[in-house]
């Protein structure tokens, strides 16, 4: 049996243990283990006295569960909504995403002025707030609230369905199916 062999042997158990003290969930405790011997087999050839590899160890364990922890502190998990969801399950195609921009564009020329010309400046000419209140002579909470309730506007028209399409079957004349038949 090799000497790594014989170390994950001597001292499994005890790291699980010490692994579950610190995280309270098993599967959490055996990846700290198993990391730790992974730190162990690329650097514990570096310790000078073989003695001292169980206390090197469980200091490397500890050392691994509070970089965890600090990680999770900075990076907190957090459950999909359906929109992120969705965004993450499948990349649109580029001739997807050309429709969706040139729609937009083309509903943008369809809004009010009033709504049209900040989210010209903000999107299309990457103005600041500041900037399009000076070009367009608003202060600058006209300026937000513009750009919200045209973005609002715009994703309304975006989500509708096309109104040439009936929403429901039942909104087709039966003469109107006839004369498709015919």
């Amino acid at each position: 049996m090799s000497e790594f062999a014989e170390l994950v042997d001597a001292h499994y158990q005890a790291l699980y243990r010490f692994g579950m003290s610190l995280t309270r969930d098993a599967d959490r405790a055996a990846d700290l283990v198993q990391e730790t011997f992974c730190i162990w087999a690329a650097k514990g050839d570096q310790l000078r006295d073989r003695s001292k590899a169980k206390t090197w160890l469980f200091t490397t364990l500890h050392r691994e569960f509070l970089g965890h922890r600090r990680r999770a502190e900075r990076f907190p998990e957090q459950e999909l909504d359906e929109r992120t969801a969705v965004a993450v399950a499948g990349p649109e195609s580029d001739a997807e995403r050309q429709m969706d921009a040139q729609h937009a564009v083309d509903l943008l020329g369809l809004l009010d002025e009033t709504y049209r010309a900040p989210l010209s400046l903000f999107y299309l000419q990457q103005h600041s707030y500041k900037e399009i209140a000076e070009i367009l002579d608003i202060p600058i909470g006209t300026v937000m609230s513009r750009l919200s309730r045209g973005k609002e506007i715009l994703r309304r028209q975006m989500t509708a369905p096309p109104s040439s399409v009936p929403k429901n079957i039942l909104q087709l004349e039966p003469e109107a199916l006839h004369q498709r038949r015919g």
